[in-house]
């Protein structure tokens, strides 16, 4: 039986996590939860899952605490944003399972989190990073040609520049497949998302970026794919499904029986890939650009994008300026020369301080 600790209990992952270990009680306990602002549900999960380490926390001191005090196989990293950086590295220092569904801290902390991390001790619980290392059982790492990120393209496929200029809060949040939190849908409408994979797979799978590309695939069954140096190539498929990758993230790599429903094969199906327009969603190309520079650039990317992201649900800034106050953040920034968790966090600081300075120029 496996021990969980579920970070972000209350949110999107972790209650869907909370539904998979009620299904198969003989497989999972939950031996700790840390969840948001929302105690009520946190208090009720803590009593129905009979949990005595629960804690709601604001800050990251406290899951790291749970971490380190609590015995556990496996940890869920569900936190959003870059605050989940501390309760990653405890976990990996702990030597437990890391089934990683907070992208930002391994982005922000690049090295700092794979050089800690034995191996296999990170499980990525993001659909697309699952399919990947799904796909990668099919051959040597040393045959991989090219890794393939599939993205929905969000709400605003297909459009325009000038189109995007007039996107409200409300229309950014209108996800045509997935159900998220504010800042990752957010994040799926202006492409930052895949941006932050981008890094996030050169990361966990040591792939050069000029060998990780992206297509659009608005159907969101095929999660990603893999092509070998042969031009074979292998797609993980299922209808969209988040209890899939967090299951995997669990049991890695092992599976659990009926997580999802597989796709029916006895129905007719039309599945569409695009190439996606860098030009119209420059967010790709500038992670691309900050992933290959290293160093405390991912931690500025992130952090000016959420400072970003709020200041336009907060009517402060236009859709097509959050990536502009991302790109402006980042030609300001110079970067440390020795990566430290010291570095990164000042550079998260200096960048969100830098970022609501150029947005205050924009009201």
């Amino acid at each position: 039986m496996k021990k969980v600790i579920i970070l972000g209990s209350t949110g999107s992952i972790g209650t869907q996590a909370l539904e998979i270990i009620e299904a198969n009680p003989d497989r999972f306990q939950v031996v700790g939860l840390v969840g948001n602002a929302n105690q009520e549900l946190l208090a009720s999960q803590a009593q129905k899952f009979n949990v005595a380490k629960q804690r709601a926390v604001a800050g990251a001191e406290a899951a790291v605490r749970l971490i380190e005090d609590t015995e556990a196989d496996v940890v869920i990293n569900g936190i959003t944003g870059s605050i989940g950086l501390l309760p990653t590295l405890a976990t990996l220092r702990t030597g437990k399972t890391l089934a990683l569904a907070n992208k930002e801290s391994l982005i922000v902390g690049g090295r700092l989190v794979t050089d800690l991390a034995k191996p296999g001790q990170i499980v990525p619980v993001d659909s697309e990073h699952s399919a990947l290392a799904q796909c990668l059982l099919a051959g040597n790492r040393s045959e991989v040609a090219k890794l393939i990120l599939t993205a929905s393209g969000g709400p605003f496929r297909g459009f325009s520049k000038q189109q995007l200029r007039e996107v409200t809060p409300a229309q950014a949040l209108k996800h045509p497949t997935w159900t998220m939190g504010k800042v990752v849908t957010t994040n799926s409408a202006t492409m930052v998302n895949k941006g932050l994979e981008i890094i996030e797979a050169h990361l966990l799978f040591d792939i050069p970026f000029e060998n990780i590309v992206v297509t659009v695939h608005p159907q969101s069954v095929v999660h990603s794919m893999v092509q070998f140096i042969d031009g074979s190539i292998i797609a993980q498929c299922s209808p969209p499904d988040m209890k899939l990758p967090i299951a995997l993230g669990m049991t890695w790599p092992d599976r659990v029986p009926n997580i999802s429903a597989p796709v029916d094969f006895t129905k007719s199906h039309t599945w569409i890939f695009e190439p996606l327009d860098e030009t119209v969603f420059s967010s790709v190309r500038l992670a691309r650009e900050v992933g290959a520079k290293g160093s405390t650039y991912p931690s500025v990317y992130n952090a000016a994008n959420e400072q970003a992201v709020e200041a336009f649900h907060l009517n402060k800034i236009s859709f097509t300026e959050i990536v502009e106050v991302i790109e402006e953040t980042i030609q300001a920034h110079t970067a440390s020369n020795e990566l430290s968790l010291e570095a990164v966090l000042e550079a998260e600081s200096w960048a969100r301080t830098f970022a609501d300075q150029i947005i205050n120029t924009k009201l």
